[in-house]
């Protein structure tokens, strides 16, 4: 064999991939990423809204504790951070879309609330509220 075809077939191979086989490559890559976005994007709303039933299951049992150590729940106004300020909680928690929980004393019954994506009351879908009180009935039901 010539060294001249030696040097050509070398050169092809040191090549590397041509344009087309780039764009062929991230044309699937990009069809890939579409298909797994159809996929998660709408399991993450609902992770948050489960994210938001154990914290305020959690926050819940905070203040059972709360209600042991000083025999009744905070009152409104005072909300949540009584529980920071006794040390049942170490910080105030945030519910899965950054806003503060809301927290409501009626008639010595604590109700906690997530106001959803919209961070405002009512909604619906990813901006429906999840409270306490959906969480005591999804309980009962479930018995």
């Amino acid at each position: 064999m010539s060294l001249k075809k030696m040097r050509k077939q070398q050169s092809r191979r040191q090549r590397g991939m041509t344009l087309i086989e780039i764009m062929v490559v991230i044309t699937i890559l990009g069809l890939i990423m579409a298909a797994v976005g159809v996929a998660v994007i709408p399991r993450l709303e609902e992770a948050k809204r489960d994210t938001a039933r154990l914290d305020i299951a959690n926050l819940h049992n905070a203040l059972k504790l709360y209600y042991a150590k000083k025999g009744k729940y905070p009152d409104t106004s005072t909300g949540l951070r009584a529980l920071v300020e006794t040390q049942t909680l170490e910080q105030m928690p945030k519910d899965p879309w950054g806003n503060e929980y809301v927290y409501l004393s009626e008639g010595g019954k604590p109700v906690i609330t997530a106001y959803g994506a919209d961070g405002s009351p009512g909604g619906e879908g990813a901006d429906a509220d999840v409270s306490s009180r959906d969480l005591q009935k999804e309980a009962v039901a479930n018995r």
